[in-house]
């Protein structure tokens, strides 16, 4: 199997979830999605990243997000962990996950590392945008837990650039100054960009972010 890309059709499918069947680009619909897998139900680092996610829910909806989570393990076993986890971290959990014992999801979004372990999904996280395009890719180690705040960060820079001709420079917060696409000219920012901006060098332009009011 190819490996998946950026801007590529996220792989359709159909799967068992604790929430129930999902056939995967239809309960997406018109939204953003982030598919975050797992090694395996109850495990330290996982229970801490799900109860992450949990608490930060409003955020993701706030953004128009959906956020589903897989593992190889069964539904039985996720529906046992779910009370492990809302139990050690305070939450309720509202998003599914997809239960994947015959490996499919995690083949089709080439989450078994063999190198790392030929039964076990790595840390993978896909953001995929609304068109069913692959945005962004990670792969962390089972011994790392994920940046949540990093991924909400990238969430609102790529709806902010799917929306403006511009770019978000390093260490970019939502509603900090942002970088003007190379492709436009000087003469056309005071029009695109009425806000007015700094130009460092040709190729450098930076302007407050589009869709926030002055203060």
């Amino acid at each position: 199997m190819a490996t998946l890309r950026l801007g590529d059709i996220a792989p359709d499918f159909e799967a068992e979830t604790t929430l129930g069947k999902i056939h995967f680009h239809e309960w997406l619909g018109s939204s953003w999605g982030v598919l975050f897998s797992h090694p395996a139900d109850f495990t330290p680092v996982c229970t801490t990243e799900l109860g992450t996610v949990a608490n930060y829910y409003p955020e993701f909806v706030k953004r128009n997000t959906k956020v589903i989570a897989l593992s190889v393990d069964g539904l039985a076993s996720h529906h046992e962990w779910i009370k492990d986890i809302e139990e050690t971290q305070n939450v309720t959990l509202q998003y599914p996950i997809i239960a994947d014992e015959n490996m499919h999801v995690a083949t089709l979004y080439d989450m078994i590392h063999p190198n790392a372990s030929d039964k076990f999904t790595v840390r993978s996280v896909f953001i995929i945008g609304p068109d069913k395009k692959v945005k962004l890719i990670l792969t962390y180690p089972a011994s790392t837990g994920r940046n949540f705040d990093e991924i909400l960060r990238v969430i609102d820079s790529l709806q902010l650039v799917a929306n403006y001709s511009v770019a978000t420079p390093a260490n970019w917060k939502d509603g900090e100054d942002v970088v003007v696409s190379t492709t436009i000219p000087d003469s056309d920012i005071p029009a695109k960009f009425p806000k007015g901006f700094k130009h460092i060098k040709p190729y450098l332009r930076m302007t407050p972010q589009p869709n926030k009011w002055l203060t």
